[in-house]
């Protein structure tokens, strides 16, 4: 009986696989406001950010109070605040939660290191991955940042930026772009955070009302307000999963992507905006975190 050659079924179904794992990668990175809140993060063995980390911001573009639209020195000021205030928080606890499999997790611990400026548009003003990846880059190899094994480096974007290839303005609840970039030999981390101001709708929903009209937000920055929900999601997602190896569930979605849009009890500022969280002297309307225990749930901080 002649053999029966199977080396072309064998072929077809490894591209098969292949390209389906593709679909699937592509969709965890823009998992939209479908995340299903209801399965659980499964850890796959890999790293996650132990002991507290440092946090720098690369403001790219123009942040001047000469920007008009496109950016702004209140939303680089409400950021920094952000960001120094928001590590050792009961929100910031949850992260304690992700621990590796020798047990080590994050301390809940943050703290704000410094910023530095790209105000010549040095990559244009449509940015790729590799692009961010050598933004980075330069800002550390030319000393305007320390290299920091500790570090996560975001770099933001003013509103006249575009980065469509990171999912940025092409849907509602695309999660943030972030991996590493070799840096001096040494893989450092970083995040991408366009400017909500140029689509309000897609990056800050919940500061939008019918008919695409805007609503007031905490502090009176459409732009820093929603950069710190967008932030503190960004920040779980590094923290629980630097290097695609941690915390995500059977979807590919990180801790951050589970609680998009969920703010859980908020209260009225005295400009009439909904908050639900007052670190240092402001306050914010800032997505919950993903409590990374037995019950897996989205909340403003454990035991709630």
């Amino acid at each position: 009986m002649k053999e029966k050659n199977i080396y072309p079924w064998l072929v077809f179904a490894l591209l098969t696989l292949i390209f389906s794992g593709a679909a699937n990668f592509v969709a965890a990175q823009v998992p939209g406001a479908g995340a299903k809140t209801n399965s659980k993060l499964i850890y796959h063995g890999g790293r996650v950010l132990t002991g507290p980390v440092d946090l720098y911001f690369i403001w790219y573009g123009c942040w001047t109070i000469n920007c008009g639209n496109s950016g702004s020195e209140n939303t680089t000021n409400l950021m920094i605040d952000f960001g120094s205030n928001v590590g050792a928080t009961p929100y910031f606890e949850i992260m304690t939660l992700f621990t590796d499999g020798d047990g080590h997790g994050p301390a809940g611990a943050l703290y704000y290191g410094g910023s530095a400026f790209d105000q010549t548009y040095s990559h244009g003003l449509e940015l790729s991955e590799e692009d961010i990846k050598q933004i980075v880059k330069q800002q550390v190899e030319g000393l305007h940042l320390p290299q920091d094994p500790n570090g996560i480096y975001v770099l933001i974007a003013s509103a006249d930026v575009d980065a469509t290839a990171t999912g940025f303005c092409t849907q509602v609840g695309a999660s943030p772009l972030h991996g590493t970039t070799e840096i001096f030999f040494t893989d450092q981390r970083y995040g991408f955070l366009g400017n909500p101001s140029r689509c309000p709708s897609l990056e800050a929903p919940q500061f939008t009302g019918p008919n695409g009209s805007l609503v007031p937000t905490p502090n009176g920055d459409l732009a820093g307000d929603a950069l710190a929900s967008n932030l503190a999601g960004l920040l779980s997602d590094i923290v629980s999963d630097p290097f695609g190896d941690g915390w995500y569930d059977r979807s590919g979605l990180e801790s951050g992507d589970k609680c998009f849009g969920t703010f859980g009890q908020t209260f009225t500022t005295a400009n009439g905006a909904r908050a639900n969280v007052r670190l240092g002297q402001r306050n914010y309307l800032i997505q919950q975190n993903w409590v990374n225990d037995r019950h897996q749930r989205c909340a403003m901080q454990l035991g709630r």
